[in-house]
């Protein structure tokens, strides 16, 4: 099975994070403005809430790399 970015070459990098993986993806969606199938996103460090949501709490955080478009 082929890739699906196959054919897209890396133009930039960035971080995000959030209390939640998926709360980072949509972070990152929103103030890039792009589509989901325009960037890879690999997780750095998963979300962990601390004790009654307080304390040891840790961001989930992700790295995005936007796609070019390969048009």
């Amino acid at each position: 099975m082929a890739d699906k970015n196959d054919g897209k070459e890396p133009v930039l990098n960035a971080d995000f994070e959030a209390n939640t993986v998926e709360e980072a993806i949509a972070a990152a969606l929103a103030e890039l403005n792009i589509p989901r199938e325009n960037i890879k996103i690999q997780i750095l460090t998963e979300g962990k809430r601390g004790l009654f949501g307080m304390q040891g709490a840790k961001k989930a955080k992700i790295r995005v790399t936007i796609l070019s478009q390969g048009d």
